[in-house]
């Protein structure tokens, strides 16, 4: 069952869309493929760093959530790479769990470090997975990204919120254009 409305237009187009015959891969898809599996999997590293360092409970949560899901997606992505001869790339291996008092203060991200960081992580996945989807000749290459692209949006809405209630959330300064005066 989808969980919001886009899921369920994913679907419906993805349904419409299934039996088209698939041509082997361009380079362009097949590069896209590639460089994403890297990028989560290091992501994936990152986060177990993260999740190893915060004590913070609601952090932990959201961190936890956006690592499975990276998760699912190499899953998801390396199953389709296989399937179409694209070989995966070299990646850092999982983290052990460990004990957030046993990191020294100086080696330690605060929480505020780390929410930043997921978030960039997020950020850049949302971008990458739209480019590649927008790149895409096969319509399956296409929306796996645009599902893949969904799925990142979820984990930033829930990490914006927890940002915003912690007071971790970076602001640009305002855009004040010349000539406005502001009262």
């Amino acid at each position: 069952m989808p969980k919001n409305a886009l899921e369920a237009l994913l679907k419906v187009i993805h349904s419409l869309i299934d039996d088209e015959p698939k041509p082997n891969l361009h380079i362009g898809e097949a590069m896209s493929c590639w460089t994403y599996y890297a990028m989560l999997k290091e992501a994936v590293s990152l986060e177990q760093i993260g999740m190893n360092t915060t004590k913070n409970p609601e952090l932990y949560d959201v961190i936890e959530k956006s690592c499975s899901g990276a998760d699912s997606q190499t899953k998801r992505l390396e199953e389709f790479m296989r399937n179409e001869g694209v070989s995966l790339p070299p990646v850092s291996e999982p983290k052990p769990k460990s004990n957030p008092d046993g990191i020294p203060l100086g080696a330690k991200m605060t929480d505020d470090e780390i929410a930043n960081i997921v978030s960039v992580k997020l950020v850049a996945a949302i971008t990458f997975c739209a480019t590649a989807a927008s790149q895409s000749v096969r319509n399956d290459v296409g929306m796996m990204f645009l599902e893949f692209q969904t799925e990142a949006m979820r984990h930033s809405v829930l990490l914006k919120s927890v940002m915003k209630k912690r007071g971790w959330l970076k602001y640009p300064p305002e855009y004040v254009p010349p000539g406005l005066l502001k009262s």
